[in-house]
C-alpha cells in the first residue's frame, strides 16, 4: 500500500497513456551457458511474451549482478555473448521487446545509489542469500560471521530493485526463491514514494506454477551449481554423450517403469506434445529399455534444436550483430531511463542551482 497519495508524476502519466500495456521485466545473470532447464523454465516463456503486442517486455543481461560472485572476466564476457546469442537464435522479438545489457544503461547504477539511501540496513540483513552466507560461516565456527561476504552480495537486492523500478515494471516473472527480492523492491519503492511523492509502481512477482523444472544428469534439479546441466546448444556428439550419462535405475527391458520419477521422461515431456507424452507413458508401462529411451530422447531433442542451434552458431560467428542488437536495445531503454532519472533527481533535490 502506498503511504502517501500525491498527484501522478509526468512519467507515470505517460506510462498510463501507452495503450495501458503491462511492463514485464526479466534479467539473466551472465555467469554461465544456457542449459535445457533455463530454456523450458524461463527462456521459452519469455520468448513467447516478446511477441505479445499487448505487453511491453524488457529483457536484460545482468552483467553487473554477475560480478557479485564471478571474478573471472572471461566467464562474464563469454556468458554475455552466449546468452544474447541464445535469446536471438530462439526468436526473441526485438522490435517489441527491449533487449539490452545492464551495464549499457548507467542510470540504473545511479538509481541504485538513490535507493540505497532510503533502504533500511535491517531489510538487507533479512535477505535470504546474505543470511545463508552468514549461517554457513557460523556452521564453520568462523570468528567473523561476515567472512568472505562482499557488499555486492549484501546489497544486491537494491540493484535488483533499481533494475525493476527504473522501468516501473508491473510484472516480474521469478522463481519462488526470488519472491523476497520483489517484496524488497516493493518496500523500497514504497519508502521512496512516501518520502518524495509517488514515482514508482509497486511491482508484482509472477510465479508460473506450471513452468517445467528439469532434473539434471544426476537426478537433482538441473543447475550449474550442481554441474549436472545439458547445454541448450551442445553439439550433436556432446548432446548424445550427455543424455547417455543421465542416471537411471536398474530395471531391465520389459519391466514396467515409472515415468514420473524418471529424468529422461521429464526432459522429454518438456519438449513433446501431449499426444507424444501419453504414447511414451504407454511405452514406459510396457517396459521400454533405458538405452532405447536415451536414443529416442537424443534424436527428438536434437531435431527440435537443430535449426536454432544453427542460428546460434552463426550468431557466435557474428558478434557485431549481437552487439548492434544490444546497443539498439540500450538506446530504447535509455529513452525511458534518462528522463525518468532526471525526474527522480529533481525529486530528491539534485538539480542545477537556480532552476
Amino acid at each position: 500500500m502506498l503511504l502517501q497519495h500525491l498527484p501522478f508524476s509526468s512519467t507515470k502519466t505517460q506510462r498510463m497513456s501507452e495503450k495501458n500495456k503491462a511492463t514485464v521485466l526479466t534479467g539473466i545473470t551472465t555467469t554461465g551457458t544456457p542449459h535445457l532447464g533455463n530454456y523450458v523454465g524461463a527462456i521459452r516463456p519469455a520468448i513467447a511474451v516478446s511477441h505479445d503486442e499487448h505487453v511491453s517486455p524488457y529483457y536484460f543481461l545482468a552483467d553487473y549482478h554477475a560480478l557479485i560472485k564471478c571474478h573471472e572476466p572471461e566467464t562474464v564476457r563469454r556468458s554475455s555473448l552466449e546468452i544474447a546469442a541464445t535469446w536471438l537464435a530462439l526468436g526473441l522479438d526485438t522490435e517489441n521487446a527491449v533487449f539490452y545489457r545492464q551495464s549499457d544503461v548507467p542510470e540504473i547504477l545511479e538509481l541504485t545509489w538513490i535507493l540505497t539511501c532510503v533502504t533500511a540496513k535491517g531489510l538487507m540483513n533479512r535477505a535470504h542469500a546474505y543470511k545463508a552466507a552468514v549461517a554457513e560461516n557460523e556452521a564453520k565456527h568462523e570468528n567473523d560471521p561476515d567472512k568472505g561476504i562482499n557488499m555486492g552480495l549484501f546489497s544486491y537486492p537494491i540493484l535488483m530493485a533499481a533494475d525493476i523500478l527504473m522501468f516501473n515494471a508491473d510484472k516480474v516473472p521469478v522463481g519462488k526463491d526470488q519472491i523476497q527480492h520483489i517484496e524488497m523492491a516493493r518496500d523500497i519503492a514504497a519508502r521512496f514514494n512516501h518520502l518524495y511523492g509517488e514515482h514508482f509502481v509497486l511491482p508484482e512477482a509472477v510465479i508460473d506454477e506450471h513452468s517445467a523444472t528439469l532434473s539434471g544428469l544426476d537426478g537433482r534439479k538441473m543447475s550449474k551449481s550442481y554441474n549436472n546441466t545439458i547445454p541448450l546448444f551442445a553439439p550433436e556428439k556432446k548432446l548424445r554423450k550427455l543424455i547417455n550419462k543421465i542416471k537411471t535405475n536398474s530395471l531391465e527391458p520389459g519391466e514396467s517403469k515409472d515415468p514420473d520419477s524418471c529424468t529422461l521422461f521429464s526432459i522429454y515431456r518438456a519438449f513433446a506434445t501431449h499426444g507424444e507424452v501419453e504414447e511414451m507413458r504407454k511405452r514406459y508401462a510396457e517396459g521400454i529399455a533405458w538405452g532405447e529411451m536415451k536414443k529416442h530422447l537424443f534424436e527428438y531433442i536434437n531435431e527440435k534444436l537443430a535449426s536454432p542451434r544453427e542460428r546460434y552458431e552463426a550468431l557466435l560467428e557474428s558478434p557485431e550483430h549481437i552487439e548492434k542488437e544490444l546497443r539498439d536495445g540500450a538506446e530504447k531503454a535509455r529513452e525511458k531511463s534518462i528522463p525518468f532519472l532526471q525526474e527522480l533527481r529533481k525529486a530528491v533535490g539534485i538539480q542545477p542551482i537556480g532552476v
